[in-house]
C-alpha cells in the first residue's frame, strides 16, 4: 500500500493525478459551501437580526477553522513530504500526532468560547436580540468544536497519503447532517424543541461529530500509507515543531481572515445592520466559488509536497500549472455568476429592497476580486506543500492587514459602495507580491533540484 501510494503521487499521469485527488475533495467542499448557504438560509427566516447575529459570529467560526485547517495543512505537508523522502515512520509519528492536537485545540476553544463569547458580542452591538442569539449560537460551536479539530486532523493526514475518498466521505456525512437537522432543530419539527439560531449551532456540531466518527474509525481500522496507533502515545517535541512550521503560519494566516472580518464589521456596522448581514451573506455565497478552489488544494498539495520531498522539479512544477489553469476557470465562472446574478443570489435569503440595494453593488464589486485570488492562493498552496508557510503568512498578512482594513477604512468616507472596492485592490496589489516572492523561492529552491542519491526522476506515464 505504501509503496502504490508512493508510485501514484511520483509516477502517475499529472493532470488525472491531480484530477483523481482533487475531484472527491473539490466534491466535499462544495458540499461544505451549500450547508453553509442552508444554514444561513433557515436562519434568514428568523429575521435580519438573526442573520447579523450569525455574521457577527462569522469571524469566530473563522478561527476555528484557522486553527483546524492550519494544523491540518501542516499535518498533510510534513506527512506528505516524509512519505517522499522514504522516512515512513516519521510520517507515522505526524500521523498519530494529529488525533491528538486535534483533541487539544477542541479544550483550549472550548475555554475560550465560555469565557470570551459574551465580551465579543457586547463589543460589537447592543441590540439585546442581536447579542442573544450571537452568545447562544457561538456557546455551542465552540464547546463542542473537539468534532471539527479531530474530524479536520484526520482528513489532511489521509489526503496526504493519496487517499481522498475517506474525507470526501466525511464531509458528506457532516453536511448532509447538518442540512437534515437545520431546520429541524431550528424550528422545531417532529417534535423537538423549537431552538432558533441556537438549532443552528446543534445540528453544525452534530455533523462535526458523526463526521469525525467516521473518519478516525476509517483511518484507524484500514490500511494506509501510514500507520495510525495510539497505543502508548507520546508528545514529540520535535514532531509537534515541525507540524507547526507549516502549521503556525497557516493557523495566523487564516486567523487574520478573521481580524479582517472583525475589522469589515466594524466598518460596515456604522452604516447599518444589513451591510454587516449582507457581509455575511457574501462570504456564505462565495464559498461556492472559493471551496472547489480549496479542495484542489487538497490534492494538489500532497502531490507538490511529495515530489519536493523526492526532489523532482519536472513534476512540482506541472502540479503547480495545471493547479492554476484549474483554479482560475473555477474562479472565472464565479466571477460571471456574481456579476450577471446577484439578486437571485441575494433572494435566496429573502432579501428585503435595503438588502437588494445594498448588495447588488457589493457582490459585483468583491467579485473582481475572484481572478487575482485564484493565482495568489495556488501560489501559497506550494509555498507550505515545499514547508516554507511563512511565505503564505507573509501575503496574507499584506492582503488582509496591511491593505484591506485601511483602504476599507478610507473608501468608507465616500460612502458604502466604496467599501467593497478594498477586495480587489488588495488582492491585485497580494498577488503581485506572490509572485516575486514565488521567482526568489524558484530560483534558490526549486531551480537546481536535483534526484536524491542514487534515484533518478520519475517519468511520466
Amino acid at each position: 500500500m505504501e509503496e502504490m501510494s508512493k508510485n501514484k503521487m511520483g509516477s502517475a499521469p499529472m493532470l488525472a493525478l491531480i484530477l483523481s485527488m482533487s475531484l472527491p475533495a473539490m466534491f466535499s467542499m462544495l458540499v461544505q459551501a451549500l450547508y453553509n448557504v442552508v444554514d444561513s438560509y433557515f436562519v434568514a427566516k428568523l429575521g435580519v437580526e438573526a442573520l447579523t447575529a450569525v455574521s457577527l459570529a462569522f469571524p469566530i467560526q473563522n478561527l476555528m477553522i484557522a486553527i483546524g485547517v492550519g494544523t491540518g495543512v501542516g499535518i498533510n505537508s510534513l506527512v506528505s513530504r516524509r512519505l517522499g523522502e522514504g522516512r515512513v515512520e516519521e510520517a507515522n509519528r505526524a500521523a498519530t500526532h494529529g488525533i491528538m492536537l486535534g483533541a487539544l485545540s477542541g479544550l483550549a476553544v472550548a475555554l475560550l468560547g465560555i469565557f470570551g463569547t459574551s465580551l465579543f458580542f457586547r463589543s460589537f452591538t447592543s441590540n439585546p436580540l442581536i447579542y442573544q442569539m450571537g452568545c447562544d449560537y457561538v456557546y455551542v460551536v465552540t464547546i463542542c468544536s473537539f468534532g471539527m479539530f479531530i474530524q479536520i486532523n484526520m482528513e489532511k493526514t489521509l489526503q496526504s497519503t493519496g487517499s481522498m475518498i475517506i474525507p470526501m466521505f466525511s464531509q458528506l456525512i457532516g453536511a448532509v447532517t447538518n442540512i437534515i437537522l437545520d431546520p429541524i432543530m431550528i424550528f422545531g419539527l417532529f417534535g423537538f424543541p423549537k431552538m432558533g439560531v441556537r438549532g443552528a449551532a446543534v445540528a453544525t456540531v452534530a455533523g462535526q461529530i458523526l463526521g469525525m466518527i467516521f473518519v478516525v474509525i476509517m483511518g484507524l481500522a484500514k490500511n494506509h500509507a501510514v500507520n495510525i496507533s495510539l497505543k502508548g502515545f507520546k508528545f514529540n517535541a520535535k514532531t509537534i515543531k515541525d507540524i507547526y512550521a507549516v502549521g503556525f503560519p497557516s493557523i495566523i494566516m487564516q486567523s487574520i481572515g478573521s481580524v479582517m472580518t472583525m475589522g469589515i464589521n466594524a466598518i460596515l456596522i456604522t452604516f447599518s445592520d444589513v451591510a454587516v448581514a449582507i457581509f455575511g451573506i457574501y462570504f456564505k455565497l462565495q464559498s461556492f466559488v472559493f471551496m472547489p478552489v480549496f479542495g484542489l488544494t487538497h490534492g494538489v498539495m500532497p502531490i507538490m509536497g511529495y515530489n519536493y520531498g523526492a526532489r523532482n522539479k519536472k513534476r512540482l512544477m506541472d502540479a503547480l500549472k495545471i493547479g492554476l489553469v484549474i483554479a482560475l476557470t473555477i474562479m472565472a465562472a464565479g466571477t460571471a455568476l456574481f456579476f450577471m446574478a446577484p439578486e437571485q443570489l441575494l433572494m435566496i435569503f429573502d432579501a428585503n429592497a435595503e438588502m437588494l440595494q445594498i448588495g447588488i453593488p457589493a457582490l459585483r464589486t468583491i467579485a473582481l476580486c475572484f481572478i487575482p485570488a485564484a493565482l495568489g492562493i495556488m501560489f501559497s498552496t506550494l509555498f507550505q506543500a515545499v514547508g516554507m508557510g511563512g511565505r503564505s503568512l507573509l501575503i496574507s498578512i499584506l492582503r488582509q492587514l496591511v491593505l484591506i482594513l485601511p483602504l476599507a477604512y478610507f473608501l468608507s468616507k465616500l460612502g458604502l459602495n466604496f467599501v467593497w472596492y478594498a477586495f480587489p485592490l488588495a488582492e491585485t496589489v497580494s498577488f503581485t507580491a506572490s509572485l516575486v516572492i514565488f521567482s526568489l523561492l524558484y530560483r534558490k529552491h526549486i531551480k537546481n533540484l536535483q534526484p536524491l542519491s542514487g534515484e533518478t526522476p520519475a517519468a511520466e506515464a
